[in-house]
């Protein structure tokens, strides 16, 4: 027996599927062509390539570029300068504070860890060096003598040495512009360095968005082919 359709070309087979989607404007048989089943591979290629030049314009063109009319310029190099300006802000506002530093060095509990290297310095001068620098008065230097002295030096010390260290920080804060520092020393290191540390610390997170992007397009591909199923056979 011969089965024919109206509009189509013979087939010997009742089960056989007709080269043709529609018959009288209904869709009766689903036809796919082979290349339909290359969709998710070809939609896996493209959301590689699209992460790849996402990642590649992190950095590149490292000068700006018109291409039809459009400026086009890395996102890093770009951003250079305010990123380093906010970067530089940060580190001298909250990362990195003088105040924090004053109270460190005026801090009793750190003064009490190097005085017993002062006391040590003080005593080798009192019985060494002073003896050699003046021999008349280490005549009548003694023990006792050379024990008072050197408690009143470490009183004293310890009175001075907050007040010294203080000014110390508030002079240190006067010359140094941290900001100003760190900001120049990012917006001028050299993007192509920049570019070979990032690629060498996160290769494998890189490779990861390459490969996320290679995934979602895979199941984009394959809803394609869902989605033409479903709507080829209604």
């Amino acid at each position: 027996m011969v089965l024919r359709v109206v509009g189509s070309s013979p087939i010997s087979h009742p089960n056989q599927t007709p080269s043709r989607f529609r018959q009288d404007g209904v869709f009766n048989y689903t036809c796919m062509n082979w290349w339909l089943y290359l969709f998710p591979f070809i939609s896996a290629l493209l959301g590689w390539i699209i992460n790849s030049i996402i990642v590649k314009m992190l950095f590149h063109p490292l000068q700006p570029k018109k291409i039809l009319g459009i400026t086009i310029q890395g996102v890093l190099p770009k951003q250079q300068q305010p990123l380093a300006e906010r970067i530089g802000k940060f580190a001298g506002a909250d990362l990195f504070s003088f105040e924090s530093i004053e109270q460190k060095i005026t801090d009793p509990k750190n003064l009490d860890k190097v005085m017993p290297a002062i006391e040590q310095h003080i005593d080798h001068f009192l019985r060494v060096k002073l003896g050699k620098e003046m021999p008349v008065i280490s005549m009548f230097i003694g023990d006792k003598t050379v024990n008072t002295m050197k408690a009143i030096f470490m009183k004293e010390l310890s009175e001075l040495f907050p007040q010294i260290m203080k000014n110390f920080a508030g002079n240190l804060q006067a010359d140094i512009n941290l900001e100003k520092i760190v900001t120049d020393k990012i917006s001028g290191y050299p993007i192509e360095k920049l570019e070979t540390v990032f690629n060498q610390q996160l290769s494998k997170e890189l490779l990861g968005i390459k490969f996320a992007g290679a995934v979602a397009g895979f199941l984009i591909g394959l809803l394609q082919i869902l989605l033409t199923l479903v709507f080829g056979a209604a």
